[in-house]
């Protein structure tokens, strides 16, 4: 009887995507499992391929700050060939290097299968859209997919700096030892909000394309956006150091202006194309004030066959 029903729900599918809520949250749970299935699958290849992406991830700071010091050597504060601070990583208790794996593994699978969850968010989204919005999918998801890697790439890039600039605190005497758990929590935040925080500009231009703002808005929000983008990039970074910061919030600020171009643009054409495009539908639209030429009357002709009424005088009545 349930298969029935749907069928019957399948058969009578509202064309501007409209459903209820409980069609909602089974396209909801629907979508879920699939972008976590993908996320597992390159889970799965990333615990195969564990050492390679830990290289991988470790050896960018390891090469910046990273201590050259043999087995059964002390550890210190400063390396003795270059005199400067440096740190060593270390996996602390029994079941250490398997959580640091599990972690490794699935960073790699949040990043990696970014393309497939990104496709699903879409498509949740896709049936509230009007049907004019729905063709930008493939540009959602062609766009959105590069800008998230390119967070990524750019939190990768900048944490061996970050790090070195953590560590140059360090007092005299002290050892830097870097649990690789922790590590892994701090390229993991940083590579997701780093990510998605690149995505902002897609949404506005999304939200332009839509309708919903105009790109003369978006320039005019221009101050609360720079101070509302140095917030976020002090409260999401995890390390809070000034370098970080303004590597999350430089990139942002540019993509936001570039948003706010690709709007004004998107806004000429669509003005071009259609004048009223920008109009609601209780707005008035604006009259000319050019007069239009007014030409001579035609005299009235006669209609009764040259019969005239004894009321009319030359074609007209006394009323007229």
């Amino acid at each position: 009887m349930l298969k029935s029903a749907r069928t019957q729900y399948e058969q009578v599918k509202d064309p501007e995507g409209r459903m209820p809520l409980a069609e909602h949250l089974r396209e909801l749970r629907n979508r879920l499992m699939k972008a976590v299935l993908a996320i597992l699958a390159v889970t799965v290849v990333g615990m195969v391929f564990y050492d390679q992406v830990a290289d991988f991830l470790t050896g960018p700071m390891l090469d910046r700050v990273g201590c050259e010091t043999g087995l059964g050597e002390s550890f210190g504060d400063r390396d003795s060939t270059t005199d400067e601070v440096c740190a060593t990583l270390t996996i602390n208790g029994l079941v250490g290097p398997f959580t640091v794996m599990l972690k490794i593994a699935l960073t790699a699978g949040v990043v990696l299968a970014s393309p497939v969850w990104l496709y699903q968010l879409w498509g949740f989204l896709a049936p509230g859209l009007h049907r004019h919005e729905k063709k930008y999918a493939g540009a959602f998801v062609a766009t959105g997919v590069p800008l998230f890697l390119a967070g990524a790439y750019v939190a990768y890039l900048i944490l061996p700096t970050a790090a070195e600039a953590l560590l140059d605190f360090s007092p005299a005497g002290t050892e830097n030892l870097i649990d690789l758990g922790d590590f892994v929590d701090i390229v993991s935040r940083l590579v997701i909000v780093f990510g998605l925080a690149f995505e902002l500009p897609l949404v506005l231009v999304l939200l332009n394309f839509g309708g919903l703002v105009t790109g003369r808005q978006l320039l005019g929000w221009w101050r609360i956006m720079v101070v509302c983008i140095a917030v976020f990039s002090a409260v999401a970074t995890p390390t809070g150091d000034p370098l970080t910061m303004g590597a999350l919030a430089v990139p942002i600020v540019l993509l936001y202006f570039a948003a706010v171009g690709v709007s004004l643009l998107n806004d000429r054409r669509r003005e071009r194309s259609n004048p009223y495009a920008d109009l609601d539908d209780d707005e008035a639209s604006e009259l000319e004030h050019v007069p239009e030429q007014v030409t001579a009357a035609a005299p009235l002709g006669d209609d009764d066959g040259g019969r005239r009424d004894s009321n009319r005088r030359d074609g007209y009545d006394d009323a007229t």
